[in-house]
């Protein structure tokens, strides 16, 4: 087993490439090398050299692609967290039903995310979405505490934190509703798959609300994703479809590639489902959303901002809260990424922040209460 204390207070997070495409190798590698605080230090293409690579050198992050001769990335999974448990695997895949699945199934044991692979010609000739994703969640997942990383004499020195702890003191709302909610809107990304099946798996089934969420992730990812929080949830959950009627006790999913947006018409509150320009580089975004749904359900929201990068979210919890609704947010220790979650919390729009063991709790209580 490697030795995954040494090099602890330096800087630079060390990346394996586990792809049996030369020309993905090379991508990756590609949009890697130029990063100073980034660097690939070995490639290989299958499983069973991952390991082997593995076992020469530490190792921060490994991008991990599923289907690979000799051995494919599920059954190369267990054994490389066996040989370095610290070490954080991203799954990179083509999007495809079945490799989605397998995704989820890689997160369900020790995965820390996945990476849709790119298919079109613009992804893998010049930058774009998938190099924005690769660099933002090797940073991410290779930042945690607890990982070592090593400085490299071949790249510049860069001054970068393992992890930005916020130590500002965080103002907090009232805590008071009016009334209790009649729906709750959850925005999740980096790290949201893990987190969303802690919050679901807690919701009491008596919550008697609907609950409408969106994670950034791409089509064919979301159909799985609505699958599995059935599953843990035990509610009714699936995409959304436009023109759904918002239903209490069903859980809707914003699929991927559209914005989800609530309209009020006379038959009631609906979900519209549109293809209008990212926000914050995604679709779906959660500020859209969060936009509609303080217009159509004024004070009687209660929405959640869990782990993910960026700001997404910050703006339409503003509209929220100006609506007279809550804002409840995940914690910084407890986030994978606090950029979404602590873009909301620093702006000081949150009554509660809170470890995601504690969301569910939460929730059950605001709503079935109607409390502090």
């Amino acid at each position: 087993m490697i030795d995954q204390n040494q090099n602890v207070s330096n800087e630079t997070v060390r990346v394996l490439v586990v792809d049996d495409s030369v020309v993905i190798r090379g991508l990756i590698k590609r949009f890697i090398d130029p990063e100073p605080d980034l660097e690939v230090v070995a490639t290989a293409g299958n499983g069973e050299l991952a390991i082997k690579r593995l076992s020469q050198m530490p190792i921060d992050v490994i991008i991990l692609d599923i289907e690979m001769p000799v051995m494919d990335g599920l059954t190369a999974l267990p054994k490389l967290l066996e040989a370095s448990p610290k070490v954080k695997i991203i799954m990179a895949s083509t999007l495809t039903l079945e490799n989605a699945e397998i995704s989820f199934r890689a997160m369900s044991a020790g995965a820390a995310d996945y990476l849709p692979k790119p298919t079109s010609s613009s992804e893998i000739g010049g930058p774009g979405e998938f190099r924005r994703d690769l660099l933002e969640k090797i940073r991410a997942f290779g930042r945690i505490p607890g990982l070592p990383s090593v400085k490299s004499s071949a790249k510049p020195a860069v001054s970068v934190k393992k992890r930005h702890i916020y130590t500002e003191p965080i103002e907090l709302r009232s805590a008071k509703l009016s009334a209790p909610p009649e729906l709750l809107v959850i925005g999740s990304s980096t790290g949201g798959p893990e987190a969303l099946n802690k919050v679901l798996g807690g919701i009491s089934p008596n919550l008697g609300v609907p609950i409408l969420i969106a994670q950034h992730m791409p089509p064919t990812f979301t159909t799985i994703l609505a699958k599995h929080l059935e599953n843990v949830s035990k509610w009714p959950c699936r995409e959304a479809v436009d023109g759904d009627r918002i239903e209490s006790g069903k859980i809707y999913l914003a699929p991927g590639d559209y914005h989800m947006v609530v309209e009020k018409r006379p038959i009631g509150k609906c979900l519209r489902l549109n293809q209008e320009p990212p926000e914050s580089f995604c679709r779906p975004a959660v500020d859209p959303l969060l936009r509609s749904v303080a217009a159509a359900y004024k004070d009687r929201v209660l929405v959640a901002i869990l782990t993910g990068m960026g700001g997404d979210g910050r703006k339409g919890c503003g509209n929220i809260v100006e609506a007279g609704s809550m804002v409840i947010a995940q914690d910084e220790k407890t986030s994978v990424v606090w950029g979404m979650p602590g873009a909301v919390a620093t702006a000081g729009l949150c009554s509660a922040v809170i470890p995601i063991e504690k969301i569910a709790s939460h929730i059950n209580h605001l709503i079935l209460g109607g409390a502090s």
